[in-house]
């Protein structure tokens, strides 16, 4: 089989997991919408966590893909460099919608078939903020004295917390106009 045919039901799969949710899509659904035999399903995903996964994995990737052009803008400052990530950061996750459903999950149980993908995201963005953190520090706009892994872990645990806000209780367009001010408040805490 095809990588176009297995693109083919990513790309329905995602709309479909977006649009009603991991439990309610099936996989007849899908094939349906993707106009592919469900044998075609089968031979590039074992079951439906697999396909989810291959979905939120991309979703992710493209996340990741989009904040690295962020930080190959050399000519910024550090803060100012925070300051753009985490906007773009949020921005970006509002559209995932797939990674909505790993946080409405994570409310009522866990999908422990995505913990390898959450890992990978999680140590992703730590390196992302050291990076960002050591060339603050550089930059002498950082605090040197600064315990960066403990400041990244706050981060993290922020940016975390919020999404249940954000993105479940559907209050992005709410709180968006205040991330700037949110994020002065973070990066507030770090200057030298």
């Amino acid at each position: 089989m095809s990588k176009k045919t297995k693109d083919t039901i990513i790309q329905v799969a995602s709309k479909l997991f977006s649009r009603y949710g991991f439990y309610k899509t099936s996989m007849d659904e899908v094939a349906k919408v993707a106009r592919k035999a469900k044998g075609s399903l089968y031979y590039h995903f074992v079951n439906k966590e697999g396909l989810f996964k291959e979905v939120v994995a991309r979703e992710l990737e493209f996340v990741k893909s989009e904040l690295t052009k962020i930080l190959s803008i050399t000519n910024l400052p550090a803060t100012q460099l925070m300051k753009i990530f985490l906007r773009k950061r949020m921005e970006l996750l509002a559209n995932s919608f797939n990674y909505h459903e790993i946080l409405k999950a994570d409310l009522h149980e866990h999908f422990s078939f995505l913990d390898d993908i959450r890992v990978d995201f999680a140590k992703w963005e730590k390196e992302q903020f050291k990076f960002i953190i050591l060339k603050g520090i550089d930059e002498g706009l950082i605090d040197k004295n600064l315990n960066y892994d403990v400041a990244i872990d706050v981060f993290i645990l922020i940016l975390k917390s919020s999404e249940i806000q954000f993105f479940v209780q559907n209050r992005y367009d709410e709180f968006a106009p205040h991330f700037d001010e949110l994020i002065e408040i973070v990066i507030r805490g770090i200057k030298a």
